[in-house]
């Protein structure tokens, strides 16, 4: 593979994804509303001896998601590598008080710009005989939870996607995986919560959760599998973490 394109480019895991991936050398295109982060971003990856092309881009904007191709030039046409990082959460109302104005945010971003991605760049991979999807879930698409029923519906979404697209490809060499973290720290809470970022830190308190570099580098591992070996779905835990239930909380007896 040559070549990646990352959604959600601009900050935590899809930022260290966009490192990782270049330093595999592969080059990269930057996808991400953000545009000084990309100008930021693009300098590491150039520095890494890479090219970058970043393009700012909502995703929740359906006319621009569909002119994305055409604003690729042709060298930069034959992505071997879609990387569906975009994703996020809006508050943790229950389902019955919840916001339909963010609902419709969140299934736009996590669901049907995942769609639309790999509608516009796979039948060029299935062409081209080889390529990969990779997909970031959630550990609270396997296990909802209260006050997440419309994030969890759309992690639970991107894994029956991933698993089914892999079955729609299993006659072709190109690979599908979804990589599902548990806690990992980044702006996700503060973005939850409305930008409360006092209200985001207690979401990580007295733990360890994992950081994008180490959601990131399994990413860079699944891409870097050979390309008889199909990674078809990572769960990734901090160790403080059993479940989307099960956290503890503070040193670990005995440490």
């Amino acid at each position: 593979m040559t070549m990646a394109l990352v959604t959600g480019a601009s900050a935590g895991i899809g930022r260290e994804i966009c490192r990782v991936l270049a330093e595999q050398g592969l080059d990269i295109v930057a996808v991400a509303r953000r545009t000084e982060r990309l100008e930021s971003l693009g300098g590491e990856i150039r520095a890494l001896g890479r090219r970058f092309l970043p393009l700012a881009l909502d995703l929740t904007d359906r006319a621009a998601l569909a002119a994305l191709p055409d604003r690729l030039p042709a060298e930069w046409a034959e992505v071997d590598l879609l990387v569906n990082n975009a994703g996020l959460a809006l508050g943790v109302d229950p389902l019955q008080a919840g916001n339909p104005a963010e609902w419709d945010q969140v299934l736009d971003t996590n669901v049907r710009a995942l769609l639309t991605l790999i509608r516009h760049f796979v039948p060029g991979m299935v062409a081209r005989g080889r390529g990969q999807v990779i997909s970031l879930g959630s550990v609270a698409g396997r296990q909802p939870y209260p006050g997440g029923a419309v994030y969890c519906a759309s992690k639970a979404a991107e894994l029956a996607l991933s698993r089914a697209l892999a079955m729609d490809l299993v006659n072709t060499p190109v690979r599908v995986c979804s990589v599902d973290p548990g806690l990992v720290q980044t702006e996700f809470s503060v973005v939850r919560f409305h930008g409360d970022a006092d209200r985001a830190a207690q979401v990580y308190q007295d733990i360890q959760p994992l950081t994008p570099r180490d959601v990131a580098e399994a990413v860079g591992w699944v891409a870097s599998r050979p390309a008889h070996v199909q990674v078809s779905e990572l769960v990734l835990l901090p160790t403080c973490q059993a479940s989307a239930y099960h956290v503890h909380r503070g040193p670990f007896p005995g440490a």
